[in-house]
């Protein structure tokens, strides 16, 4: 079976794009001020270790902190790119591969 289209007023069908993940797996990224319980720390800080599918109209993210010892699932829109510096807070290797 499949699905109906949805059509346009003129007949034609609507297109519809599948949504686009803003952040990517690997980046740093941290809650937004209305999600923390705490002053903001260093330890505020996750990496995001993977991308889901929406739930409702927002998209989902795995992300993770190193102190502690499980993921979280978080939508985009609790989310924020982390500028940081380089070098500071980089491991190694970012330090070395940018």
């Amino acid at each position: 079976m499949t699905t109906p289209a949805i059509l346009q007023r003129n007949g034609h069908p609507i297109r519809r794009t599948p949504a686009t993940h803003i952040f990517a797996v690997g980046q740093l990224v941290q809650l937004k001020n209305g999600f923390r319980t705490f002053p903001s720390r260093s330890t505020d800080i996750y990496r995001v270790t993977g991308t889901l599918p929406a739930r409702g109209n927002m998209l989902q993210y795995r992300i993770r902190n190193e102190d502690e010892r499980y993921e979280r699932v978080t939508t985009e829109d609790a989310l924020e790119l982390v500028s940081v510096l380089p070098g500071a807070g980089a491991t190694l290797v970012e330090k070395t591969f940018g």
